[in-house]
């Protein structure tokens, strides 16, 4: 343990650092940089906290996720005490050419996740604690959160998981200072009721929580010690804190948030904490644990369904039998589902591989800062759900986008197709949701066959990809040795003759086939292609074809904004040919899917009708 006499010289160095580099910055917030001083000093630099700084992405370290991401610049001057980081380099702090952002970004090598977003932390956190419990290691995940945070549903969703899965080595801190940004947090800062109330809140989802004075470092260093005692359960410490503490004219003062200190003020500042001299200070090393090496799936486990052509099948229950015979290939595959794996199939995958699986119930949001936390220590999380409920979680997968996130996204029960259940369940602005998704992938299989196949290729793509599967059985178009890829289409009808290109996914790929077969009969030949990848478009393609037939229709069950039809558009600006988008654009009501079809007119007859009226 290091000496209360160095601690103390290394909470006002930081103290220091953080005025100077946010008043240099003109921005930031070093009031909520100041509440958690003498917290972080403590664990990093007390011996409860075993991080190699040479070797950070080494699975054995410690993890520490700063929540609050408000409160960058204490994490950075960590970094300067640790020798990690230079003073120069911290001064330039929110510069465009800085790895050193308003809220932690990758772009250092040190920062295992963005934040800043509030209440996604401690989600993220509980897929680093389980991932770091299937690998067998003994480190530690601690989470730094603010008070005015837990306000967010999605904390109470990971506390929850957390303690289902016994996460004894995860540690979540509440930095409860009292104020947010427009005044006081819901509970205010009154210790013998606020503090207890939120303590008794946390305590009643299972954890072990320790109430403690978040300025007293003796009385932190007893916290953390009772905290690795823990064997039993996660643990929440509740740390009572001051905002702006250290700084006479900022304690406890409200109107401070996301304000710096003018040159005077800092000056001021600066005279108060005794005009502190630069403090180095080591971080021990963890022990090094190899890690657990994951096997491949047993033969027996590997599902041995064949779909042949014309099968009736559904892609939904494809992407179970799929998802196993993937994790052939890529033993790091696990499968998440929010309470619904008998809809999406992905107990098909539970059944045959249950070390493999974790359910997050119905806690979508949850589930997407589970499946980041995951893919960070080399998962690939496939995590799955109805595709309308991925639209409460966009703000967690936007986040795990700039987080570089490895992860597979599948949503089933998409479309007015699904029918009788209605609007609450269809999915009908998940494409939009993904192709907003910077840098992600987003397929739509609409045969067994291909979903296998594709399954297989999000696997091999190291980035987000977004799976959209259909409730209804379809007839398998593939045999099972046909190849996709990203970024690719399939040519399913052509001859000489055709006079109009149709561009269609999933359920309206097999309207327009219905539709195809009633137009011949009525001597009008149509080309029908298979855009089975929405993004990235094989605009090659469709560029080509729609050249040479002019006439173009994309169907799809998707409302018109955000989807395949303006994707399609997109790629088509400027070009000399006829575009007809039939979307959905009412507002869908229960009924048989064949009737919503055709109310929405995107059935195999509407695309009839609008085939005939363009020629």
């Amino acid at each position: 343990m290091s000496s209360q006499q160095h601690l103390n010289d290394i909470t006002r160095y930081i103290r220091s650092l953080v005025l100077r580099a946010t008043t240099k910055a003109g921005s930031g917030h070093p009031t909520s940089c100041l509440s958690a001083v003498e917290i972080v000093t403590t664990l990093y630099f007390d011996g409860f906290f075993r991080f190699d700084f040479e070797n950070p992405k080494n699975h054995s370290n410690d993890r520490f996720i700063l929540s609050k991401g408000h409160a960058a610049p204490l994490l950075y001057a960590l970094w300067v005490v640790a020798g990690a980081l230079s003073e120069e380099e911290l001064m330039n702090l929110r510069t465009f050419e800085s790895p050193l952002e308003g809220h932690p970004s990758i772009r250092h090598p040190l920062v295992d996740v963005a934040t800043g977003s509030l209440g996604q932390g401690l989600s993220i956190g509980v897929g680093m604690a389980l991932a770091s419990k299937k690998l067998l290691l003994e480190n530690r995940i601690f989470v730094l959160l603010g008070d005015g945070e837990m306000e967010e549903g999605s904390n109470w969703e990971a506390l929850q998981v957390a303690s289902y899965y016994k996460l004894d080595n995860l540690v979540g801190i509440i930095d409860a200072s009292r104020l947010e940004q427009e005044g006081e947090t819901m509970l205010g800062h009154d210790t013998k009721h606020g503090a207890t109330i939120l303590q008794r809140r946390v305590e009643s989802f299972g954890w072990k929580t320790i109430v403690v004075d978040g300025h007293s470092i003796e009385d932190l260093q007893k916290t953390f010690e009772d905290a690795h005692a823990n064997v039993s359960s996660p643990t929440m410490i509740v740390a009572i804190t001051e905002k702006g503490k250290g700084i006479s004219f900022l304690e406890g003062k409200p109107r401070w948030h996301g304000k710096v200190l003018s040159e005077e003020q800092l000056q001021e500042a600066n005279v108060e904490l005794g005009n502190p001299q630069p403090v180095q200070a080591t971080c021990m090393k963890p022990k090094l644990i190899s890690v657990s090496t994951l096997k491949s799936i047993e033969p027996s486990e590997v599902s041995d369904q064949e779909y042949l052509i014309d099968d009736l099948v559904s892609t939904r229950k494809a992407y179970g039998t799929g998802l196993i015979k993937s994790a052939q290939k890529f033993p790091t595959i696990l499968s998440i589902d929010a309470g619904v794996a008998n809809s999406t199939f992905a107990e098909t995958f539970k059944r045959k591989c249950p070390n493999n699986y974790y359910e997050m119930f119905i806690a979508e949001q949850n589930m997407v800062g589970v499946a980041l936390g995951l893919s960070k220590f080399g998962f690939i999380p496939f995590a799955s759900t109805f595709g309308a409920f991925m639209s409460r979680a966009h703000d967690q997968i936007r986040m795990a986008a700039y987080s570089r996130a490895n992860v597979k996204f599948v949503g089933s029960h998409v479309g007015v197709s699904i029918g009788q259940d209605g609007p609450s369940q269809m999915g009908l602005e998940d494409i939009a949701l993904f192709r907003s998704v910077i840098d992600s992938v987003v397929l739509y299989p609409s045969d067994a066959n291909s979903t296998e196949a594709l399954i297989n290729e999000a696997a091999k793509y190291d980035g987000i990809v977004y799976l959209r599967t259909t409730r209804a059985e379809t007839p398998v178009l593939y045999s099972k040795d046909e190849s996709f890829q990203i970024g690719g289409s399939k040519i399913i009808k052509q001859t000489d003759s055709d006079k109009v290109v149709i561009f269609a996914a999933g359920i309206t790929l097999h309207e327009s086939l219905k539709a195809h077969d009633e137009l011949i009969k009525q001597g009008i030949s149509i080309c029908v292609i298979d855009v089975y990848s929405v993004k990235p478009l094989d605009e090659k393609t469709i560029k080509h074809l729609a050249l040479e037939y002019e006439n173009v229709i994309v169907v799809e069950d998707h409302f018109k904004e955000g989807g395949l039809g303006e994707a399609i558009a997109s790629v088509l600006v400027g070009l000399p040919v006829k575009f007809i988008h039939l979307a959905v654009t009412k507002i869908p009501r229960s009924g048989k899917p064949d009737e919503l079809l055709d109310y929405e007119e995107i059935s195999s007859s509407a695309i009839v009708k609008k085939v005939k009226e363009l020629l």
